[in-house]
């Protein structure tokens, strides 16, 4: 299962990568589900041309960009294996660890192998320590044994994947999400290469706000670290009282001054911190309570076997409703229920009085 954005000049290369791993693995008896997350370059063409040579392939193209967590949830929902191998399309993860996923899986009963990795090939000295220090953060924010040094990459069991599924929040982090199921989920140490073509989908706005997203999700620590911090800020604010005073004692202080810095410092940067994360868990609490789908899909290709949607919405084989000018009159052809027509008077609607 392969989320994939701006993914152009991957996508052949790992289309043929992943197919013969999957060969050699388990034979014909395999699907590969692509997800195009909304891609603005021609990645979408390049995967329904790639469909229609290969009956294993089926692509998955979303309604609009959904965000790479989201991207995998949708493609996690429709996948149909018993098995289901987890991989970014920029191919720093090499598919060929696959027939040594399934080897660990099956020799320590697990329902989880995922990679470990021991080096992070072309990437920055910035983006690796800021990695690093994420990962320890969050293991100790946290009370769920996240591991570090993990991303998405893994092979994961249908009966862990079902549980996975029954969990509807919009604010995902999957590779916590996993960890929390339990289970037994085993590490397999690896290499991560360097990206086989393009650029990366992920700068370090998005890194930002995933890290955000993963703390959020999975710990109330900013809500005590927002406590913690505004005693600290406090006490700051009482050490400048004493300098303010100070100055006023000794004749010169500014004339307005004080006041001033003693409203802003004291209750300004207390109370703005502290409700700016208190507004993080508001609204995720918001976006939840809507309820919306996950993710919705405009178009599937390839021969589908899949199970039906069950976070998101499969608009692939709706057409569409032709309304025409009169009122009341709309095509049903495709409609499944006994809804009235838009226009039609309804039990309680107005009527003519009898004569």
């Amino acid at each position: 299962m392969v989320p994939c954005y701006n993914e152009e000049a991957c996508l052949p290369e790992l289309h043929r990568r992943l197919s013969a791993a999957a060969h050699e693995t388990v034979g014909p008896d395999h699907e590969i589900v692509l997800v195009n997350d909304g891609s603005r370059d021609a990645s979408w063409q390049i995967m329904q041309a790639l469909s229609a040579s290969d009956p294993h392939l089926v692509v998955v193209n979303l309604s609009r960009n959904h965000g790479h967590q989201l991207a995998l949830t949708a493609g996690l929902d429709l996948a149909a294996g018993d098995r289901i191998l987890i991989i970014d399309a920029d191919l720093q993860d090499p598919p060929e660890l696959l027939p040594a996923m399934m080897r660990e899986m099956d020799l320590a009963g697990a329902d989880v192998v995922y990679g470990l990795r021991r080096t992070r090939g072309g990437e920055t000295a910035f983006k690796r320590g800021t990695a690093k220090l994420f990962y320890r953060l969050l293991s100790r924010a946290t009370d769920t044994n996240i591991p570090v040094d993990t991303g998405d990459f893994r092979l994961i069991s249908r009966r862990a994947l079902d549980v996975f599924l029954s969990m509807p929040e919009q604010a995902r982090f999957i590779r916590g999400m996993v960890a929390w199921l339990g289970f037994r989920q085993v590490p397999l140490p690896y290499d991560r290469d360097e990206r086989f073509a393009g650029t990366t989908n992920y700068p370090f706005r998005k890194m930002l706000r995933f890290a955000l997203d993963a703390l959020t999700s999975f710990s109330s620590t900013p809500l005590k670290l927002a406590s913690h911090a505004g005693m600290l800020l406090s006490i700051g604010s009482l050490l400048l009282i004493v300098y303010i005073l100070a100055g006023w004692l000794s004749g010169k202080a500014v004339e307005g001054w004080t006041s001033l810095m003693l409203v802003v410092v004291a209750l300004g940067a207390v109370q703005m911190f502290v409700l700016g994360v208190m507004g993080e868990y508001l609204g995720r609490l918001y976006s939840q309570s809507k309820q919306r789908p996950l993710y919705i899909v405009s178009d599937i290709r390839g021969a589908r076997s899949g199970r039906p949607a069950r976070l998101g919405i499969n608009a692939s084989a709706e057409r569409p409703v032709a309304v025409h000018q009169e009122r009341g009159q709309r095509s049903h052809e495709d409609h499944r229920d006994d809804r009235p027509p838009i226009g039609a008077l309804g039990p309680m609607d107005q009527r003519p009085d009898p004569e």
